[in-house]
C-alpha cells in the first residue's frame, strides 16, 4: 500500500487530499483546505509551507502529486500561483518525499473522463470514487483528484512493467 498526498496549490486556498492505494483500490484518508487569507503574501506562503509540513508529519505520505502551472489570464495571478506551488513543493521535498506533477486536463481526465470538466463535476466524481457521504470543499476535492490521478498513473506504469517488451518480436 502507498499513501499519496495530492496538493492543489493556491495563494488564498490550498487543497489537500490524502489517499491510500493498493491493487487498483483507493481509500480516503484525509482532506482539508489550508486557508491562507488575504494578508501579506510572504506570510501566506509560510502558511502553505507549515500547513503541508503538519499534514506530512501527521499522515506520513510516501509520494506527492501536484498540479502543473497553467497559463492564467492574469500574469500576476500566475506568478502568485507559481510561488504557492513552490512553497508546497519545498515543504514536500524538505521531508524527502518524491514529487509528481500533472497537467490540469490530465487530472480531470483521470477523475471525470474529460479534460474540460468543471469544479462541480470533479467534486462529484471524487465523492463518488472515494465513497464519501458529505460534500468536499472544491479545493480539497481538487487535492483528492490529483492524488487519484497519480494513483491511476502508478497503476498504468505497473501494468507496463508487468507486460514488458521481452515478448515483443524483434524486427
Amino acid at each position: 500500500m502507498i499513501r499519496i498526498l495530492g496538493i492543489d496549490p493556491g495563494s488564498r486556498m490550498t487543497g489537500i487530499g490524502i489517499i491510500d492505494c493498493a491493487q487498483q483500490k483507493v481509500v480516503h484518508v484525509h482532506h482539508e483546505t489550508i486557508a491562507c487569507g488575504d494578508g501579506d503574501f510572504p506570510l501566506r506562503l509560510r502558511t502553505i509551507f507549515e500547513g503541508i509540513n503538519d499534514v506530512i508529519n501527521t499522515y506520513r505520505p510516501q509520494e506527492m502529486a501536484i498540479e502543473n502551472v497553467f497559463m492564467a489570464k492574469n500574469a500576476a495571478s500566475a506568478l502568485k500561483l507559481g510561488q504557492a506551488r513552490g512553497a508546497a513543493i519545498c515543504a514536500t521535498v524538505a521531508n524527502d518525499i518524491v514529487v509528481h506533477e500533472y497537467a490540469p486536463k490530465a487530472i480531470k481526465q483521470a477523475v471525470v473522463g474529460k479534460g474540460g470538466a468543471d469544479k462541480a463535476q470533479v467534486q462529484y466524481m471524487v465523492r463518488l470514487l472515494l465513497n464519501l457521504k458529505e460534500n468536499v470543499q472544491s479545493d480539497a476535492a481538487d487535492g483528492l483528484a490529483i492524488a487519484i490521478c497519480h494513483a491511476n498513473n502508478r497503476w498504468a506504469q505497473q501494468r507496463l512493467v508487468a507486460n514488458n517488451t521481452s515478448n515483443w518480436r524483434q524486427f
